[in-house]
């Protein structure tokens, strides 16, 4: 009768330890999911303050175009340079699309030093109105960048720890690049007065 009575029994605990590995995959599964969408739309936030920046461009170029137009070189570096970035804003890697956003950073700062030497361009409320505006996007561009970062850290650590690295395996997680240009400088910023 012992051995009878403990076939139930056995056959219960495996029954819930069964339904408790169920339970946790797709625990696991879900929160994997929700960890992968976070970084998608921290994605498409940064997408949608670089489309921001594209579009003040030409208009903070053909203002600086009006004061400073023997200054074609820096003017057609800033317009090449946002061409490669919006070719790449499609189908690109986080990698590559930082690299061709540090350069066109790099040409809108040349852009702007140009306009230190024209005092009558420092003074157009028109230049100062895209300045301000062209800083603010940057400002949310960083934000953006700050929160993917975030985002794409936290999905990368539930891929890549234990347990979850297993259903991640198992279903087709990977690991995601972080929004950061090769050899950014990451030195101390020089000012110098």
């Amino acid at each position: 009768m012992s051995g009878s009575a403990a076939t139930p029994v056995v056959g219960g605990v495996l029954l819930v330890l069964i339904l408790a590995v169920i339970i946790w995959v797709i625990a696991a599964y879900n929160r994997l999911v929700r960890l992968r969408n976070q970084a998608d739309a921290s994605w498409a936030q940064i997408d949608v303050q670089l489309k921001r920046r594209y579009d003040l461009i030409p208009n903070l170029l053909q203002t600086v175009q009006g004061y400073a137009a023997h200054e074609r070189g820096t003017l057609e570096a800033v317009v090449a340079a946002r061409g490669n970035a919006m070719n790449l804003s499609q189908g690109a890697g986080p990698a590559r699309r930082a690299e061709a956003e540090n350069m066109l950073s790099q040409a809108l700062g040349r852009l702007i030093a140009v306009a230190e030497a024209y005092p009558d361009l420092k003074a157009s409320h028109n230049f100062a109105a895209l300045q301000i505006e062209l800083a603010n996007t940057e400002d949310k561009i960083a934000y953006a960048r700050q929160f993917f970062t975030g985002a794409v850290q936290s999905y990368n650590n539930a891929v890549q720890t234990l347990p979850t690295n297993l259903i991640a395996g198992l279903t087709g997680f990977h690991a995601r690049e972080f929004f950061q240009a090769a050899g950014e400088d990451r030195g101390p910023v020089q000012v110098r007065f």
